[in-house]
């Protein structure tokens, strides 16, 4: 999608959000690209377009009129004439060094969707340092173990694939092809199931261990009430029983 819709959507959301809007990026997934028959180009190349397009969004964000001529955009006398009176502050999703070092250079926070170390140092390094972090963890609740796998199986199995697998397969077709080679067992490793308490307070460490500031977990399958009564009930007030106790 071209910068100069994206920076008036997320102009526009600002605005009406009275500036409680965090405006998330990455370099893209071929699923959600494809579908208007533009070229998918790798991964380096779409970094680099990453980048312009964030300038790009800024200069808008200033309310000027804005003429662009660069490596992937164009933009002519463009101006957006409702802008917050701040601009969104820009987040950026990153997985691996190259998109965490982009990330850290230009971006006023970091998503990560898996707590990958040497992802974070590179962010921290390249400029990200203090910047707030935000990541991503994925669980299933159920009465047991067994249980929540086999329902992160068959509705998640996606998790297991590695790489960039996920980002280049172009149709959900590919992705389900593929996803039948994972085995349900690969997922018990990358997807915390079942009642036990300790084992979900303990998937949030990795993330507190890097620094991260905000963990927003997502309940895969159908059962989300009992999921949100868990939570409140009980792994919420464990986290912060470990919290205390590490603070005295």
């Amino acid at each position: 999608m071209h910068p100069v819709i994206n920076a008036q959507a997320a102009a526009t959301a600002s605005v009406m959000m009275d500036g409680r809007f965090t405006f998330g990026l990455g370099s893209g997934e071929a699923l959600n690209e494809q579908v208007t028959g533009a070229s998918w180009p790798p991964a380096a190349v779409r970094l680099d377009m990453l980048e312009e397009a964030v300038e790009v969004m800024r200069r808008l964000w200033t309310g000027d009129v804005i003429t662009h001529h660069g490596r992937h955009y164009t933009v002519e006398h463009a101006r957006l004439y409702t802008v917050p009176e701040e601009p969104p502050p820009v987040y950026i999703s990153a997985l691996g060094t190259s998109s965490a070092e982009v990330a850290g250079r230009i971006a006023d926070g970091y998503i990560a969707t898996a707590p990958i170390g040497q992802a974070v140092e590179r962010f921290d390094a390249s400029g990200g340092k203090g910047k707030p972090k935000q990541g991503g963890l994925k669980v299933c609740f159920a009465p047991t173990e067994d249980e929540g796998l086999d329902v992160v199986h068959e509705r998640w199995p996606n998790e297991g694939l590695p790489g960039e697998l996920s980002q280049v397969l172009r149709t959900p077709e590919h992705i389900m092809q593929a996803s039948s080679l994972v085995q349900r067992d690969q997922l018990k490793s990358a997807v915390t199931c079942g009642p036990d308490v300790d084992a979900h307070v303990q998937a949030f460490q990795s993330y507190r261990d890097m620094s991260f500031d905000e963990i927003y977990v997502n309940q895969i399958g159908p059962n989300q009430d009992d999921f949100f009564r868990f939570y409140q009930q009980e792994v919420l007030p464990a986290l912060r029983e470990r919290d205390q106790a590490t603070a005295s």
